[in-house]
């Protein structure tokens, strides 16, 4: 799928892997809605500097399924070519000491107002037999580590729900990308070592949201199915699908309680 002159809607775009595909998707000349908590009117100005055709704001909040309601029927006033359900949240630690108001919110943002906004859009790109979504699992979908388990089982769903309709969107033109997102350098990777790290050593390997959202561009372009990680992470992912016990034995020389 060509970027150029699509219309481009992006949650979480304010920052991090959301704000650096903006800015990929900006120098292809697209256009972009984002839905983001409040109006930047220096985003704006940024985006088309870079050569965006088109930017709008959508104000939003998406821990409620009031707020995501809302933002799905400003959707369906709009052309999208392109959703980007980028938007998530953090939790870790050990289980039973996860305050369960996070762990909420995290599933509410993650896995609900994602289900509920592809649900939202597919109508339209069905009826024009065009169309992509893009679902952000991550690699904790696969590669399940101590203190992770909400946040896993979030990203999980992600992947599950994605590979489905995959199979259901079969001929109707409108196609998905599911990101296995290896460790990006943004706020929510500087808070793993704040959650993980009391119980279990933390790998602060990682890659820049810039340098990441070319790939995801460049996945966007051949019309992948699945973007997953290379280098180490790529095998230690490989390793946690088709050797879990190994990885799993691996992981537990890292984990303390």
């Amino acid at each position: 799928m060509e970027i150029t002159n699509k219309k481009i809607m992006i949650t979480g775009a304010n920052r991090g892997i959301g704000h650096a595909f903006a800015e990929a998707c900006a120098k292809e000349k697209a256009h972009l809605i984002l839905a983001i908590r409040k109006a930047d009117d220096k985003l704006i100005k940024d985006l088309k500097k870079l050569g965006a055709s088109s930017v709008e704001i959508i104000e939003c909040d998406l821990i409620s399924r009031e707020g995501v309601e809302a933002l799905a029927k400003k959707m369906n006033q709009r052309e999208i070519d392109l959703l980007f359900n980028n938007a998530g949240q953090l939790t870790g630690g050990l289980i039973e000491t996860q305050p369960l108001d996070d762990i909420y919110k995290m599933f509410q943002v993650n896995v609900n107002a994602l289900v509920h906004l592809t649900q939202s859009v597919l109508p339209q790109m069905i009826k024009r037999k065009s169309g992509k979504i893009i679902n952000h699992a991550s690699v904790s979908a696969v590669m399940h580590f101590p203190c992770a388990s909400t946040y896993a089982a979030s990203k999980a769903a992600v992947w599950a729900f994605t590979d489905c309709i995959e199979q259901e969107l079969k001929g109707t033109g409108v196609s998905t990308l599911c990101l296995f997102t290896p460790g990006i350098k943004t706020r929510m990777f500087d808070q793993i070592d704040e959650l993980y790290s009391k119980n279990i050593d933390v790998v602060n390997d990682s890659i820049s949201p810039q340098e990441y959202a070319q790939k995801i561009l460049n996945a966007v372009k051949k019309d992948w199915t699945y973007l997953e990680p290379k280098g180490a992470t790529g095998i230690a992912f490989q390793m946690a699908q088709h050797f879990k016990g190994i990885f799993n034995w691996g992981v537990g020389q890292k984990f303390k309680r």
